[in-house]
């Protein structure tokens, strides 16, 4: 049941809510689930560029906490991500995110990282492989900047994010994403007031850290059972580099047939999705 903030605006079910104080870091909002199952895997939510944990995962909330823990958190300057004084990057958010989940007295995770997600839970796996026991990407590519074409669209996308920070412009894009009629059309409002927390300055650091990374030095060598939700209509990320990511994992791939926002445009179907990937890498695990 979604929640309703006096007479305009629905509120999705969301996980709870806490803030944790990392040293050295500064304080993080995180979502944290505790599963009544003392024994049952964690699953740790790491979003994709432009969102947060609530915009990118809250479709899969109530699915994936049936059965396992969840841990979500915000990247730096991403939703109530952190905003520190030095540049964005995506090694950084690998170690809050590490970080985190040391603070929760967690153990290990499974790693589920969508679009920016992917490089990062790479990152983690890399930098903290005591933490990452199995990993699910989605919409992710080894990298971004491969062709002539992705380096010029990248000169122009970084720009323009600053851009779709301004109200008129984020309400524009959200609603081209989810026309009137559609069914999650009643969290506009709360969508628009959650990304309207990003950090712009932030915002284009991050697509510039995207736009570098680049893992097929080491994809290979990734020990880990992994899944991947390929979304096979993405405009956003191509299939085919998609492809490519998770036959470097040897990943078990689950199609999910929609664009880059399918997240939002197919909820249902990209809960199911995700659960489905959780699920095949869990079993890998046991």
């Amino acid at each position: 049941m979604s929640v309703k903030i006096g007479s305009t605006i629905d509120v999705p079910p969301l996980l709870p809510g806490r803030i944790i104080s990392l040293p050295g870091r500064g304080e993080m909002f995180v979502r944290h689930h505790q599963h009544e199952d003392p024994n049952a895997p964690t699953v740790l939510l790491l979003h994709g560029w432009t969102a947060s944990s609530d915009v990118n995962f809250f479709t899969t909330y109530e699915t994936l906490s049936s059965v396992y823990s969840i841990i979500g958190v915000d990247h730096r300057g991403h939703g109530r991500g952190l905003r520190p004084n030095r540049p964005f990057s995506l090694e950084d958010c690998a170690d809050d995110a590490a970080s985190v989940v040391r603070s929760l007295g967690v153990k290990s995770v499974v790693a589920v990282g969508y679009s920016m997600g992917g490089p990062i839970t790479l990152l983690l796996w890399q930098r903290h492989r005591d933490l990452v026991k199995g990993m699910v990407l989605q919409a992710t590519s080894l990298e971004w900047s491969g062709t002539r074409r992705e380096r010029s669209g990248w000169k122009f996308i970084i720009p323009m994010s600053r851009l779709f920070s301004r109200p008129r412009f984020m309400r524009w894009g959200i609603k081209r994403i989810i026309p009137r009629g559609h069914e999650m059309a009643r969290y506009v409002p709360w969508l628009m007031g959650e990304m309207r927390r990003n950090d712009a300055w932030m915002i284009a650091e991050a697509g510039i850290a995207i736009s570098k990374f680049d893992a097929r030095g080491f994809a290979h060598t990734v020990d880990v059972p992994a899944g991947f939700v390929l979304t096979t209509k993405d405009r956003s990320v191509p299939p085919e580099k998609q492809a490519a990511l998770a036959a470097a994992l040897r990943a078990t791939v689950v199609e999910f047939h929609a664009d880059h926002m399918g997240t939002l445009q197919q909820p249902r179907e990209y809960a199911a999705a995700t659960r489905e990937s959780v699920d095949a890498v869990i079993q890998q695990i046991r």
